[in-house]
């Protein structure tokens, strides 16, 4: 028998088979956290869960706790998100947030507005033409770390905290293990990479804006690709994980 049950506002981040006809849910809840569920008989051609727990949907769930996982009572489907699962470009663009999500949430750990935050973002990204999705990626990527505590730093020494201010130079010195820019007083400090100017601008534009800002910008596709390889990076210093759905992002061909 199940245990107490809990209705709950969810994002889809994965689903992985079990047995013959079950899944298991990865879950980002309301409150930031981490759920895992178990969605019995979900892959069976007449159940109703195969439409209402797609990836990257956002569903209203009735959960009933089990001996190890979270069971699935009842779904009702909040946003479908249709796009990014039905759309390659969209669903590329999706999968390194969800991928990211999967790694940084953990259960019973709220992050408070981080759902809200993904949720408006996922919306975003379903709403956008395909080649303004890597930029909607890379803003859900540095905002969620950002939601985490991993926010990196653009605009001031992250060893100092001297202003970085824009100069004649083409480049900027960013570390990586450190999480940010350094000056030039400071470089001796930690290793450093070069970044262009403009892609240090883009990437705190992409941390500062809201995601209607980001659809509407200008910038450019190279600039977009730069920023999500630093975030590659970033991600595998700080978060300990490469993520493999931004490595296909960079190989497919798509954008």
């Amino acid at each position: 028998m199940s245990g107490k049950t809990r209705l709950v506002q969810v994002v889809v981040l994965r689903k992985t088979k079990l047995g013959e006809s079950d899944l298991i849910l990865t879950l980002l809840a309301s409150d930031g956290s981490q759920i895992r569920a178990v969605a019995k008989g979900a892959r069976k051609p007449q159940s109703s869960f195969s439409a209402r727990l797609e990836l990257y949907c956002v569903a209203e769930v009735l959960l009933a706790e089990g001996k190890s996982l979270y069971i699935v009572k009842e779904a009702r489907l909040v946003k479908p998100h249709a796009k990014l699962h039905g759309s390659v470009e969209h669903a590329a663009a999706a999968a390194p947030v969800a991928e990211l999500l999967c790694h940084i949430s953990q259960e019973n750990l709220p992050v408070p507005r981080l759902f809200e935050m993904v949720s408006v973002g996922l919306t975003c990204l379903n709403d956008v033409d395909a080649q303004k999705a890597p930029s909607i990626c890379a803003a859900c990527l540095e905002k969620v770390l950002a939601f985490s505590g991993l926010r990196p730093n653009f605009t001031h020494c992250v060893i100092c905290g001297a202003p970085i201010t824009p100069t004649t130079s083409s480049s900027v010195l960013l570390s990586i293990d450190e999480g940010g820019v350094v000056c030039g007083a400071c470089r001796h400090h930690a290793e450093c990479v070069n970044v262009g100017q403009g892609v240090v601008a883009w990437s705190q534009f992409l941390l500062m804006s809201t995601f209607a800002c980001v659809s509407d910008s200008s910038v450019s596709q190279n600039d977009v690709f730069e920023i999500l390889h630093l975030l590659q990076l970033l991600i595998k210093r700080h978060v300990g994980c490469s993520l493999k759905s931004l490595n296909f992002l960079f190989t497919c061909g798509l954008f």
